[in-house]
């Protein structure tokens, strides 16, 4: 009976300390991930920011030409940028205040689901009031945002395809 018990015992011992063994296995991947997840490129603040300004730019072309299909693609774009810096930038003090982005891009997709050129031209003047508002916020008020005058964009054309 004791010698049952002491094999039994000893095999018990064994599992658990095997059990330690895949422990620190284990431990030491996830510390290498971790290593391999902080190496990760993520990207920057201002990557974000220069995309948004360029959707915002043919945004504006797009509904100047009532070309509401592209407005509606790059409303969309825009938006999820935001949510992007959400994700990636969430510990930045302007991920803190972007939010007050969204009611004005809200007006701006509303102008665009309705076809109205008149309210697209008011709501895309407050998005970029907002923008400009948001970055003096976050004391970026040296970058001023403004309708743009002509398309960088040259090899694009903002007429609607029929």
């Amino acid at each position: 009976m004791r010698q049952i018990l002491l094999i039994t015992l000893t095999f018990g011992l064994f599992a658990c300390n095997q059990q330690t063994d895949n422990t620190k296995i284990l431990q030491n991947r996830i510390d290498s991930l971790e290593i391999k997840l902080a190496d990760t490129y993520k990207p920057g603040f201002g990557d974000f920011m220069s995309s948004i300004q360029a959707h915002h730019s043919k945004l504006w072309f797009a509904g100047q030409n009532e070309n509401w299909k592209l407005a509606d693609f790059e409303v969309v774009e825009i938006m999820e940028y935001f949510e992007a810096i959400q994700k990636f930038q969430s510990e930045r003090k302007e991920t803190q205040v972007i939010g007050m982005i969204i009611p004005p891009l809200d007006s701006v997709n509303i102008a665009i689901q309705q076809k109205n050129p008149a309210l697209f031209k008011s709501s895309y003047i407050s998005l970029t009031n907002a923008c400009n508002k948001c970055h003096q916020a976050v004391e970026f008020g040296f970058n001023v945002v403004k309708i743009p005058d002509s398309s960088p964009f040259s090899n694009q054309d903002f007429r609607p395809v029929e």
